[in-house]
């Protein structure tokens, strides 16, 4: 699994089993930071020619195929296949595009092991947004807390409603507090101390909570496109301080997870991501939120999704629905991802 933050590739090795329910282990997980040279490649490639994509998408398959190979090899694992998400440079669904760069051959050639990859792009194909895909995971691994709430690059959340499942991205979080951070030389705000010393700029949260963006019903999705668009320009025309923006931020992330979730039921939110690990957003979240804020161990925090993208290749295996189109408005629910073995 790589997200928008690209904080680096998350493994996990996952034992899941099913009696009544499905239940799940994560034997070992860890996060390999990317070097210097896939962060800059990565950053730059949805700008970059389509041969340079093409070249790139078979680079980074065997990049992650050998990353893969080491970590099996180290913890001497026996895996029975990979489930990769790959890392997107490309996500607009209404324009029915969404690619994942990591060829699943080219995994496959540096692993040996049998691959599933490229779980979005069937779920477009008809008519669905392609995202986001954990809700099929948080119903069947996590049904028993009312809510489950990511804090990624993106924020999304996922919740039953008069009996189906429906889920949608919230707003940006990690991605912009993360590129602001390193305006003032920090590649993160470690527990929200820099946003905690600002300020609240009115003005800019009254047009940031104005965004078209919150006032359209599920399904929707949000990409790195609408945030260059959209959101990033209201930033740049603001001429308040840096800290003051991210306070502004993290008012407006709060507010928007509160009007997503303030559902009247008055329920528990598994809450996940890195940006759980930030103190000051989450006491904000919690100001606004009529709901109990659960913070699990950090292995589901740092792992869920990755552990998630694995249950979604064993679903695809068993030919089961691994894509919900009462969470993403496509015409049909489907059995997402491309298999690759001998």
């Amino acid at each position: 699994m790589s997200g928008t933050s690209l904080d680096g590739v998350d493994i996990a090795f996952c034992h899941f089993n099913k009696k009544e329910n499905w239940s799940f282990k994560i034997i070992k997980a860890e996060t390999i930071e990317y070097p210097k040279f896939w962060i800059n490649k990565l950053r730059q490639l949805p700008d970059s020619n389509p041969d340079e994509i093409k070249k790139s998408h078979i680079e980074y398959g065997h990049f992650l195929g050998e990353l893969v190979k080491k970590f099996i090899t180290e913890n001497d694992f026996t895996p029975e296949y990979i489930a990769s998400h790959g890392h997107t440079i490309f996500h607009e669904p209404d324009k029915k595009i969404t690619f994942q760069l990591g060829d699943g051959a080219a995994i496959f050639a540096s692993s040996g092991l049998p691959v599933i990859f490229d779980f979005r792009s069937f779920d477009v194909k008809l008519g669905g947004q392609g995202a986001p895909l954990v809700p099929i995971g948080d119903k069947l691994l996590f049904g028993e807390y009312d809510f489950c709430l990511n804090l990624g690059g993106f924020s999304n959340i996922s919740f039953d409603k008069n009996g189906k499942r429906i889920a949608f991205d919230i707003c940006p979080v990690n991605i912009i507090l993360n590129k602001l951070a390193g305006e003032l030389g920090k590649n993160f705000d470690k527990d929200g101390q820099l946003a905690s010393s600002g300020k609240v700029d009115q003005d800019l949260l009254n047009d940031l909570n104005n965004l078209n963006y919150y006032q359209k019903q599920p399904p929707k999705s949000l990409a790195n496109e609408w945030l260059q668009k959209e959101f990033i320009p209201l930033l740049n025309n603001s001429n308040i301080s840096t800290v003051d923006k991210m306070r502004t931020l993290v008012e407006h992330f709060a507010i928007q997870i509160a009007n997503s979730s303030n559902t009247g039921i008055h329920g528990r939110i598994l809450t996940t991501g890195g940006g759980a690990f930030n103190k000051f957003l989450i006491s904000r979240i919690k100001h606004y939120n009529q709901n109990k804020i659960i913070i699990p161990a950090n292995e589901i925090i740092n792992f869920k999704e990755a552990m998630i993208f694995a249950f979604l290749g064993v679903l695809k295996l068993r030919d089961e629905v691994n894509c919900l189109s009462s969470v993403t408005g496509a015409s049909r629910d489907c059995v997402g991802g491309r298999l690759f073995r001998v």
